[in-house]
C-alpha cells in the first residue's frame, strides 16, 4: 500500500505510521519545576542523537486539551536539567501509571508507587529501581511542523553529563549485557515490546 500521511488516506483503522518506526525507546523524564515539586512522564519519541559528547531528546506536544506545554517540556526549560530514567520491564506498570493525565504540581513519583534516588550533578530525582539513569543539561527546544494550529510538535534536547549504570548489568569482562535489565520499547497503538535476546554482526572491512 501507498499512503499520504498529509491526506491520510492509508484506509486503515489506525494511523500505522506509529506502528513502523518501531521499536522507540523510552525516555522517562523525570524533572522539577520551579517550586521544586518532582515531575515524571514516559516520552516514546525520544533516542540518543550524538555520542562525542552524548546528547539526547525527547519529543513532546501540549497537555490534552489545553494550550499549555507539558510539565517534562516547561520544567527542563525552566530549570534547565532533567534525568532520563531507564523504563524496563519490571517497571512497566508504574511507568504506564506515570503517563496518566494530572495536573501540574502532582508528584508522579507518589501516585505510581516509586522511591526516588539523589542525583549527582542535577536536582531533578532519580527512579530507584532503574538500572539506568543519564542526567541531563538542558540544550535547546526545536519547533516542528503541526497539521493543527495551536497543538504544537517540540523537540527537546538536553546534553548528558552524568551517567548512572548499576553494576549488576555490568558483565564481568566489563560489558553492559542488555538482557540483564530488560528495557521495553514502544510499538505502535498499545503495544510495547521487550529485549529479551540479542545478536552481533562485525562490520565489513
Amino acid at each position: 500500500m501507498f499512503y499520504e500521511p498529509d491526506k491520510k488516506n492509508h484506509g486503515l483503522p489506525r494511523d500505522p505510521f506509529k506502528s513502523l518506526v518501531v521499536p522507540r525507546p523510552i525516555g522517562w523524564i523525570s524533572t522539577l519545576d520551579e517550586q521544586g515539586r518532582p515531575n515524571l512522564a514516559p516520552y516514546s519519541f525520544f533516542n540518543a542523537v550524538a555520542s562525542d559528547p552524548p546528547c539526547v531528546m525527547f519529543a513532546a506536544g501540549l497537555r490534552p486539551k489545553s494550550p499549555e506545554l507539558k510539565d517534562s517540556h516547561r520544567n527542563a526549560e525552566k530549570t534547565g536539567e532533567f534525568v532520563v530514567n531507564l523504563a524496563t520491564y519490571d517497571l512497566r506498570l508504574q511507568m504506564n501509571q506515570s503517563s496518566a493525565p494530572v495536573e501540574a504540581g502532582v508528584n508522579e513519583f507518589e501516585t505510581s508507587g516509586l522511591e526516588t534516588l539523589p542525583s549527582s550533578f542535577v536536582k531533578p530525582p532519580r527512579v530507584k529501581g532503574s538500572p539506568v539513569h543519564l542526567e541531563c543539561k538542558y540544550l535547546q527546544t526545536v519547533e516542528m511542523p503541526s497539521w493543527e494550529a495551536g497543538r504544537g510538535n517540540y523537540v527537546i534536547f538536553g546534553r548528558v553529563i552524568g551517567i548512572h549504570i548499576d553494576d549488576t548489568v555490568i558483565t564481568e569482562d566489563g560489558f553492559v549485557d542488555v538482557t540483564r535489565f530488560r528495557p521495553i520499547s514502544r510499538l505502535g497503538y498499545m503495544e510495547y515490546a521487550v529485549v529479551n535476546e540479542v545478536f552481533s554482526l562485525d562490520r565489513p572491512k
